[in-house]
Protein backbone atom coordinates (compact mmCIF):
# COMPACT_ATOMS: atom_id res chain seq x y z
CA UNK A 1 0.00 0.00 0.00
CA UNK A 2 2.89 2.35 0.65
CA UNK A 3 3.93 2.06 -2.98
CA UNK A 4 0.41 2.68 -4.24
CA UNK A 5 0.00 5.78 -2.09
CA UNK A 6 2.86 7.53 -3.88
CA UNK A 7 1.17 6.97 -7.26
CA UNK A 8 -1.88 9.11 -6.42
CA UNK A 9 -0.57 12.59 -7.15
CA UNK A 10 -3.73 13.91 -8.80
CA UNK A 11 -7.49 13.42 -8.89
CA UNK A 12 -10.01 13.48 -11.69
CA UNK A 13 -13.18 15.44 -10.97
CA UNK A 14 -16.13 13.72 -12.65
CA UNK A 15 -18.35 16.78 -12.45
CA UNK A 16 -21.60 16.31 -14.35
CA UNK A 17 -21.74 13.26 -16.66
CA UNK A 18 -23.65 14.90 -19.52
CA UNK A 19 -23.41 15.13 -23.28
CA UNK A 20 -20.79 17.53 -24.76
CA UNK A 21 -23.53 19.87 -26.00
CA UNK A 22 -25.17 20.05 -22.58
CA UNK A 23 -21.79 20.64 -20.93
CA UNK A 24 -21.16 23.55 -23.30
CA UNK A 25 -24.54 25.05 -22.41
CA UNK A 26 -23.72 24.64 -18.71
CA UNK A 27 -20.35 26.27 -19.30
CA UNK A 28 -22.05 29.38 -20.73
CA UNK A 29 -24.72 29.43 -17.98
CA UNK A 30 -22.26 28.93 -15.12
CA UNK A 31 -19.90 31.52 -16.59
CA UNK A 32 -22.75 34.05 -16.50
CA UNK A 33 -23.59 33.08 -12.91
CA UNK A 34 -19.93 33.45 -11.98
CA UNK A 35 -19.72 36.89 -13.60
CA UNK A 36 -22.93 38.05 -11.89
CA UNK A 37 -21.64 36.76 -8.54
CA UNK A 38 -18.42 38.75 -8.81
CA UNK A 39 -20.20 41.81 -10.20
CA UNK A 40 -23.03 41.81 -7.64
CA UNK A 41 -20.82 41.32 -4.61
CA UNK A 42 -18.27 43.74 -6.05
CA UNK A 43 -20.99 46.40 -6.33
CA UNK A 44 -22.02 45.80 -2.70
CA UNK A 45 -18.39 46.19 -1.58
CA UNK A 46 -17.95 49.30 -3.72
CA UNK A 47 -21.09 50.96 -2.36
CA UNK A 48 -20.10 50.28 1.23
CA UNK A 49 -16.63 51.66 0.54
CA UNK A 50 -17.79 54.78 -1.33
CA UNK A 51 -20.87 55.82 0.67
CA UNK A 52 -20.07 57.08 4.16
CA UNK A 53 -23.68 56.49 5.25
CA UNK A 54 -23.04 52.76 4.96
CA UNK A 55 -20.03 52.89 7.27
CA UNK A 56 -21.88 51.12 10.06
CA UNK A 57 -21.37 47.73 11.80
CA UNK A 58 -24.30 46.20 9.89
CA UNK A 59 -22.76 46.98 6.51
CA UNK A 60 -19.31 46.05 7.75
CA UNK A 61 -20.66 42.52 8.32
CA UNK A 62 -22.31 42.66 4.90
CA UNK A 63 -18.97 43.55 3.29
CA UNK A 64 -17.37 40.49 4.92
CA UNK A 65 -20.26 38.37 3.64
CA UNK A 66 -19.68 39.70 0.12
CA UNK A 67 -15.98 38.81 0.35
CA UNK A 68 -16.87 35.28 1.48
CA UNK A 69 -19.34 34.86 -1.38
CA UNK A 70 -16.78 36.01 -3.95
CA UNK A 71 -14.21 33.68 -2.42
CA UNK A 72 -16.67 30.77 -2.55
CA UNK A 73 -17.14 31.27 -6.27
CA UNK A 74 -13.45 31.82 -7.03
CA UNK A 75 -12.52 28.63 -5.17
CA UNK A 76 -14.85 26.20 -6.96
CA UNK A 77 -16.26 27.69 -10.18
CA UNK A 78 -13.08 28.15 -12.29
CA UNK A 79 -12.12 24.49 -11.87
CA UNK A 80 -15.69 23.45 -12.66
CA UNK A 81 -15.64 25.53 -15.87
CA UNK A 82 -12.32 23.95 -16.88
CA UNK A 83 -13.80 20.49 -16.34
CA UNK A 84 -16.84 21.32 -18.48
CA UNK A 85 -14.54 22.22 -21.38
CA UNK A 86 -11.95 19.50 -20.74
CA UNK A 87 -13.48 16.70 -18.62
CA UNK A 88 -10.27 14.65 -18.62
CA UNK A 89 -8.12 17.40 -17.07
CA UNK A 90 -7.06 16.35 -13.52
CA UNK A 91 -6.41 18.42 -10.40
CA UNK A 92 -3.23 17.86 -8.40
CA UNK A 93 -3.33 16.31 -4.92
CA UNK A 94 -2.07 19.57 -3.38
CA UNK A 95 -4.61 21.57 -5.36
CA UNK A 96 -7.41 19.26 -4.25
CA UNK A 97 -6.48 19.52 -0.57
CA UNK A 98 -6.16 23.32 -0.88
CA UNK A 99 -9.59 23.55 -2.49
CA UNK A 100 -11.11 21.44 0.29
CA UNK A 101 -9.48 23.60 2.98
CA UNK A 102 -10.59 26.89 1.40
CA UNK A 103 -14.15 25.72 0.81
CA UNK A 104 -14.50 24.62 4.44
CA UNK A 105 -12.95 27.89 5.64
CA UNK A 106 -15.41 30.02 3.67
CA UNK A 107 -18.37 27.80 4.66
CA UNK A 108 -17.56 27.95 8.38
CA UNK A 109 -16.84 31.68 8.21
CA UNK A 110 -20.18 32.43 6.53
CA UNK A 111 -22.01 30.41 9.20
CA UNK A 112 -20.42 32.50 11.94
CA UNK A 113 -20.85 35.80 10.08
CA UNK A 114 -24.58 35.18 9.73
CA UNK A 115 -24.77 34.67 13.50
CA UNK A 116 -22.92 37.96 14.06
CA UNK A 117 -25.32 39.71 11.68
CA UNK A 118 -28.32 38.33 13.58
CA UNK A 119 -26.79 39.63 16.83
CA UNK A 120 -26.41 43.05 15.18
CA UNK A 121 -30.10 43.07 14.15
CA UNK A 122 -31.18 41.83 17.59
CA UNK A 123 -29.40 44.68 19.39
CA UNK A 124 -30.53 47.29 16.82
CA UNK A 125 -34.22 46.41 17.27
CA UNK A 126 -34.45 45.12 20.83
CA UNK A 127 -31.91 47.46 22.47
CA UNK A 128 -31.59 50.50 20.16
CA UNK A 129 -30.47 52.90 22.90
CA UNK A 130 -27.51 50.65 23.78
CA UNK A 131 -26.61 49.81 20.17
CA UNK A 132 -23.50 52.01 20.01
CA UNK A 133 -22.14 50.27 23.11
CA UNK A 134 -23.15 46.66 22.46
CA UNK A 135 -22.18 46.78 18.76
CA UNK A 136 -19.30 49.23 18.77
CA UNK A 137 -16.67 49.15 16.04
CA UNK A 138 -14.41 47.25 18.42
CA UNK A 139 -17.08 44.57 18.97
CA UNK A 140 -17.82 44.48 15.25
CA UNK A 141 -14.17 43.98 14.35
CA UNK A 142 -13.74 41.32 17.05
CA UNK A 143 -16.75 39.35 15.79
CA UNK A 144 -15.56 39.53 12.17
CA UNK A 145 -11.99 38.49 13.00
CA UNK A 146 -13.26 35.69 15.25
CA UNK A 147 -15.50 34.39 12.46
CA UNK A 148 -12.61 34.22 9.99
CA UNK A 149 -10.19 32.74 12.54
CA UNK A 150 -12.54 30.03 13.80
CA UNK A 151 -13.58 29.25 10.24
CA UNK A 152 -9.98 28.67 9.19
CA UNK A 153 -9.13 26.67 12.33
CA UNK A 154 -12.10 24.33 11.93
CA UNK A 155 -11.20 23.80 8.27
CA UNK A 156 -7.60 23.13 9.28
CA UNK A 157 -8.72 20.36 11.66
CA UNK A 158 -10.56 18.55 8.86
CA UNK A 159 -7.66 19.03 6.44
CA UNK A 160 -5.05 17.78 8.92
CA UNK A 161 -7.15 14.64 9.48
CA UNK A 162 -7.56 14.18 5.72
CA UNK A 163 -3.91 14.55 4.64
CA UNK A 164 -2.46 11.40 6.30
CA UNK A 165 -5.07 9.11 4.71
CA UNK A 166 -3.73 6.75 2.02
CA UNK A 167 -5.21 7.17 -1.47
CA UNK A 168 -4.39 4.14 -3.58
CA UNK A 169 -7.06 4.42 -6.25
CA UNK A 170 -9.43 5.00 -7.88
CA UNK A 171 -8.62 8.65 -8.48
CA UNK A 172 -12.07 9.75 -9.68
CA UNK A 173 -13.89 12.20 -7.36
CA UNK A 174 -17.63 12.05 -7.97
CA UNK A 175 -18.09 15.80 -7.66
CA UNK A 176 -17.39 19.06 -9.46
CA UNK A 177 -14.78 20.06 -6.85
CA UNK A 178 -12.86 18.39 -4.02
CA UNK A 179 -15.72 18.18 -1.54
CA UNK A 180 -14.49 16.50 1.64
CA UNK A 181 -17.04 13.65 1.78
CA UNK A 182 -16.47 12.81 -1.89
CA UNK A 183 -12.70 12.74 -1.35
CA UNK A 184 -13.03 10.57 1.77
CA UNK A 185 -14.76 7.89 -0.31
CA UNK A 186 -11.49 7.39 -2.23
CA UNK A 187 -9.34 6.69 0.84
CA UNK A 188 -8.23 3.08 1.20
CA UNK A 189 -8.36 3.24 5.00
CA UNK A 190 -10.91 3.57 7.77
CA UNK A 191 -12.48 7.04 7.50
CA UNK A 192 -14.96 6.59 10.34
CA UNK A 193 -13.21 9.18 12.53
CA UNK A 194 -13.11 11.70 9.66
CA UNK A 195 -16.84 11.26 9.02
CA UNK A 196 -17.60 11.71 12.72
CA UNK A 197 -15.55 14.92 12.75
CA UNK A 198 -17.35 16.22 9.64
CA UNK A 199 -20.71 15.55 11.27
CA UNK A 200 -19.58 17.08 14.58
CA UNK A 201 -18.23 20.13 12.77
CA UNK A 202 -21.45 20.50 10.80
CA UNK A 203 -23.54 20.32 13.96
CA UNK A 204 -21.33 22.88 15.72
CA UNK A 205 -21.42 25.47 12.91
CA UNK A 206 -24.92 24.76 11.58
CA UNK A 207 -27.33 23.52 14.25
CA UNK A 208 -25.89 25.65 17.05
CA UNK A 209 -25.85 28.93 15.07
CA UNK A 210 -29.31 28.25 13.59
CA UNK A 211 -30.69 27.79 17.09
CA UNK A 212 -29.19 31.09 18.27
CA UNK A 213 -30.51 32.88 15.16
CA UNK A 214 -34.03 31.48 15.72
CA UNK A 215 -33.97 32.59 19.37
CA UNK A 216 -32.74 36.08 18.45
CA UNK A 217 -35.43 36.47 15.78
CA UNK A 218 -38.17 35.39 18.18
CA UNK A 219 -37.07 38.28 20.39
CA UNK A 220 -36.87 40.57 17.36
CA UNK A 221 -40.41 39.63 16.29
CA UNK A 222 -41.73 40.39 19.75
CA UNK A 223 -40.01 43.76 19.71
CA UNK A 224 -41.33 44.60 16.23
CA UNK A 225 -44.91 43.78 17.22
CA UNK A 226 -44.59 46.29 20.08
CA UNK A 227 -43.65 49.10 17.68
CA UNK A 228 -46.62 51.48 17.42
CA UNK A 229 -45.95 53.18 14.08
CA UNK A 230 -46.60 51.29 10.86
CA UNK A 231 -43.57 52.90 9.22
CA UNK A 232 -41.32 51.71 12.02
CA UNK A 233 -42.61 48.16 11.68
CA UNK A 234 -42.10 48.16 7.91
CA UNK A 235 -38.55 49.45 8.27
CA UNK A 236 -37.71 46.81 10.89
CA UNK A 237 -39.23 44.00 8.81
CA UNK A 238 -37.42 45.23 5.70
CA UNK A 239 -34.08 45.24 7.51
CA UNK A 240 -34.51 41.74 8.94
CA UNK A 241 -36.17 40.05 5.96
CA UNK A 242 -33.03 40.31 3.82
CA UNK A 243 -30.95 38.59 6.47
CA UNK A 244 -33.60 35.92 7.01
CA UNK A 245 -33.71 35.12 3.28
CA UNK A 246 -29.93 34.66 3.18
CA UNK A 247 -29.99 32.56 6.38
CA UNK A 248 -32.73 30.33 4.98
CA UNK A 249 -30.94 29.73 1.67
CA UNK A 250 -27.54 29.08 3.24
CA UNK A 251 -28.44 26.98 6.26
CA UNK A 252 -31.25 25.11 4.51
CA UNK A 253 -29.03 23.55 1.84
CA UNK A 254 -26.08 23.09 4.22
CA UNK A 255 -28.11 21.21 6.85
CA UNK A 256 -29.63 18.92 4.23
CA UNK A 257 -26.17 18.07 2.88
CA UNK A 258 -24.17 17.56 6.07
CA UNK A 259 -26.60 16.99 8.95
CA UNK A 260 -29.83 15.60 7.51
CA UNK A 261 -28.73 12.15 6.32
CA UNK A 262 -25.04 11.85 5.50
CA UNK A 263 -25.37 8.41 3.87
CA UNK A 264 -29.00 8.20 2.82
CA UNK A 265 -29.24 10.71 -0.04
CA UNK A 266 -27.77 9.88 -3.46
CA UNK A 267 -24.47 11.59 -4.21
CA UNK A 268 -25.92 13.12 -7.40
CA UNK A 269 -28.66 14.85 -5.40
CA UNK A 270 -26.14 16.29 -2.93
CA UNK A 271 -23.94 17.37 -5.82
CA UNK A 272 -26.69 19.57 -7.24
CA UNK A 273 -27.55 20.89 -3.79
CA UNK A 274 -23.93 21.90 -3.29
CA UNK A 275 -23.90 23.52 -6.74
CA UNK A 276 -26.81 25.69 -5.63
CA UNK A 277 -25.06 26.34 -2.32
CA UNK A 278 -21.71 27.38 -3.78
CA UNK A 279 -22.77 29.07 -7.04
CA UNK A 280 -26.38 30.26 -6.88
CA UNK A 281 -26.42 31.42 -3.23
CA UNK A 282 -23.44 33.81 -3.63
CA UNK A 283 -25.12 35.26 -6.73
CA UNK A 284 -28.49 35.75 -5.01
CA UNK A 285 -27.16 37.33 -1.80
CA UNK A 286 -26.30 40.76 -3.28
CA UNK A 287 -29.64 40.78 -5.14
CA UNK A 288 -31.52 40.06 -1.92
CA UNK A 289 -29.73 42.81 -0.01
CA UNK A 290 -29.97 45.37 -2.81
CA UNK A 291 -33.63 44.75 -3.72
CA UNK A 292 -34.94 44.59 -0.15
CA UNK A 293 -32.71 47.20 1.50
CA UNK A 294 -33.55 50.87 1.16
CA UNK A 295 -30.13 52.04 2.33
CA UNK A 296 -28.32 50.02 -0.37
CA UNK A 297 -30.70 51.21 -3.10
CA UNK A 298 -30.34 54.82 -1.92
CA UNK A 299 -26.54 54.49 -1.86
CA UNK A 300 -26.55 53.09 -5.41
CA UNK A 301 -28.73 55.99 -6.55
CA UNK A 302 -26.40 58.55 -4.94
CA UNK A 303 -23.32 56.97 -6.51
CA UNK A 304 -24.94 56.92 -9.97
CA UNK A 305 -26.08 60.54 -9.65
CA UNK A 306 -22.60 61.55 -8.54
CA UNK A 307 -21.11 59.86 -11.61
CA UNK A 308 -23.55 61.65 -13.91
CA UNK A 309 -22.78 65.09 -12.47
CA UNK A 310 -18.99 64.59 -12.43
Amino acid sequence: MGENQTLVTEFLLLGFPLSPRTQMLLFVLFSLFYAFTLLGNGVILGLIWLDSRLHTPMYSFLSHLAIVDMSYACNTVPQMLVNLLSPAKPISFAGCMTQTFLFLTFAHTECLLLVAMSYDRYVAICHPLRYSVLVSWRVCTTLAVTSWTLGALLALVHTVLLLPLPFCGPQKVNHFFCEILAVLKLACADTHMNEIMVLAGAVSVLVGPVSSIVISYIQILRAILKIQSGEGRRKAFSTCSSHLCVVGLFYGTAIIMYVGSPHGDPMEQKKYLLLFHSLVNPMLNPLIYSLRNRDVKAALKRVLEKERTS
